[in-house]
Order: C-alpha cells, then structure tokens, then sequence
C-alpha cells in the first residue's frame, strides 16, 4: 500500500492511536487474552477502526488477538478484494460471512424503511458468526458523531435522553461489544482515510444518505455553526449522562501490563 509519509501522516496514527487507547482504558475494553473482531462494513470508519485496533496491539500492555469479519449483504458488485489485501498486508486474519439480506429486503419483503430489519439482521449474522471464530469481543466502529447523532435521534424520535453504550456484554450469545473510536471526530476519520489512502468499498444500499441517520448528521452540524462548541457540549452531556447501560468511566486512566 501507497502511504503517504510525512509529518502529518504519522501525527494522523499518532492521534488516533491515542484517541483509540484514551477509549479503550478509560472505559475498560480490553483484558489480557481478549480474541477481538473488528467488524468490516468496507466504508472508512470500520477500515480506520481496524488501523486502530492493530496499532494498539503493538505496544498495549494487556495482549490481545485481532480478526477481522464483513457480512456481506449480497449486493452484486460488490467486491471486497481491496479489504482482503489490506487485512494481509496486517496480518490479520479475515472473514468474509455471505448473506442474502439485501435480497430478503428488497426483493422479497420490499421494505420501505429497511434500516432498522437490515441492522438487526446483520448484526445477528455477524454475531454468530464471529462466535464460530472463537471471539470473545466485537469491536463496532461508531466514532464521536455516531454517539452524538444517537442521542439527538433518541430524543427527537423516542423521547429519551439515551446512546449506544462504550462496551456491553450481550449475555445471550457471551459475547462483548466494545466501540473503541468513541472519542474519534469523524472528521478526523476522513482525514485519516485520505491520508493513508484506505481501500472503501463503497456502499450499493439504495437508501444511502437517505435515512433519518443522515438528517440527524445535518441538524448536528446546523446546530455546531450557529452555537460553536455545541457538538462538543452535547458530547460532554452523554459522558456524563449516567445513561442506562454504559458502564463506569475511569477518565484519565492507563492500563498498566
């Protein structure tokens, strides 16, 4: 792979691997023997996710094994040969689950709002299967914005003040759920994209760009120009929210070996 060298470029992984360890400490993530798998999508933030989780690996005190996994929805065209390359140019080993879910959802069940069928389908697809691997962890890439647009969505559309959770076990399949990019701006993620070139595959959903999750990314960045720091401040009042289900935050810790 062509990556760009440069003073910029190294600050890039420099800042993510501290942003990722800031995350990751402070929130518990990772034990000593952990087997995680980082689950692949194709798009920037799962690839910049996967940079992050095999730079931590090799100066973090508590070892863990690395695997990677995408379920693939079975959209034709699709191909994930750039994400084979790179996985082998890490040394991490990857899986590739094949599914007919975008088939079931627009062809068979024709869905108007697939998002939320297609998330929990392939959630539990990718769940079993890393299973099979021997993974006691799944690592998501939701990054800063993720949460914040969460939150916002939860309000406006559930009437709740709530996000997805730093780590959860899911006692069903004893498997643990970690979102180690907590605290990564998504700017910052395609800064890193395009300084390091990664290999996106790009998305064939038909409703891409245009979900509720889209619109809640909009209002987001409305809100931040007109009340600069808002994003900042919403961000602080999820920390510190004491939602229902996150666990305890140890801010400013570091694991020792």
């Amino acid at each position: 792979m062509n990556h760009r060298k440069g003073t910029v470029s190294i600050m890039k992984l420099q800042q993510l691997l501290s942003q990722t360890r800031k995350a990751v400490d402070e929130y518990q993530m990772i034990e000593e023997g952990d087997h995680i798998a980082v689950g692949i999508s194709g798009g920037k933030d799962s690839l910049t996710l996967l940079y992050a989780l095999h730079g931590l690996k090799r100066f973090y005190p508590k070892k863990f094994e690395l695997s990677a996994i995408t379920v693939d929805l079975g959209y034709s065209e699709t191909d994930f040969t750039p994400v084979v390359r790179l996985c082998e140019e890490l040394g991490v080993p990857y899986h590739i689950v094949q599914t007919d879910i975008a088939h079931i959802l627009f062809e068979e069940r024709k869905e108007a709002n697939p998002c939320s069928l297609c998330a929990k389908m392939r959630k539990g697809a990718l769940n079993e299967a890393v299973k099979e691997m021997g993974c006691n962890k799944v690592a998501y890439a939701h990054h800063k914005d993720d949460i914040i647009e969460t939150m916002l969505l939860s309000l406006i559309f559930e009437g709740r003040f709530h996000s997805f959770s730093p780590k959860t076990y899911l006692d069903r399949m004893d498997l643990t759920v970690i979102r180690p990019m907590m605290f990564v701006d998504e700017a910052d993620v395609i800064g890193f994209m395009h300084k390091y070139e990664l290999p996106v595959v790009k998305s064939k959903c038909p409703v891409d760009g245009h979900t509720k999750r889209q619109y809640a990314k909009e209002l987001v960045k409305e809100l931040n120009e007109e009340h600069r720091g808002a994003k900042e401040r919403m961000f602080t009042a999820i920390l510190n929210g004491n939602i229902s289900g996150w666990p305890e935050r140890f801010p400013n810790t570091r694991s020792q070996a």
